[in-house]
């Protein structure tokens, strides 16, 4: 095993590194952003490939201690300078994706569910896992930037402020929401 690495190898472990982390964060914007929430177990198997085949072209053929703490060093790197740069609403606009309403008023919407690549046995799942027993007890179902779904009861007013950056909002009902909230 080597443990050393020449300059010209850590360029390429850097720019390999910084290309996968970029062509990463691209494929899971197209993909959406259940990609890496809640894993079933043919996810899990896919994201430990993934794995691999980023491992294997951060470090090239012959992968030194070297090469893989440097590897280790870029993307941690990478994702607090994008960490940062979120902080800035245009490019946070361009990394992550708003959250998404998938249910109104006790009703799936079936377009909603196919953009954000979710079926609606998934979307039962976190309905029953949130104690719902019937799809009227919904006010709205929402797909967060993380990838989760928080469900939203009705018979309970919600904030106007709390559905301010959800796409699709207008589809919830006036009556369940409360316009004189801000927050």
């Amino acid at each position: 095993m080597q443990f050393g690495v020449t300059w010209p190898q850590a360029v390429t472990v850097v720019v390999a590194a910084a290309g996968m982390y970029l062509a990463f964060l691209v494929l899971i914007r197209i993909a959406g952003q259940r990609t890496l929430a809640a894993m079933s177990s043919v996810d899990f198997a896919a994201a430990v490939a993934f794995g691999a085949v980023v491992g294997r072209v951060v470090l090239g053929s012959t992968p030194t201690l070297a090469a893989g703490v440097l590897g280790l060093l870029t993307l941690f790197a990478l994702r607090a300078g994008f960490g940062r740069l979120r902080r800035r609403p245009r490019v946070d606009a361009l990394v992550d994706t708003l959250p998404m309403l998938l249910m109104a008023d006790g009703r799936v919407l079936p377009d909603r569910l196919r953009s954000a690549h979710l079926g609606e046995n998934e979307l039962r799942a976190h309905l029953r896992q949130a104690g719902i027993r019937r799809y009227d007890d919904v006010a709205c179902a929402i797909l967060e930037r993380t990838g989760s779904l928080s469900v939203l009861r009705r018979g309970e007013t919600i904030s106007a402020g709390l559905l301010a950056d959800v796409r699709g909002r207008e589809a919830v009902s006036p009556r369940s929401i409360d316009m004189a909230s801000d927050a």
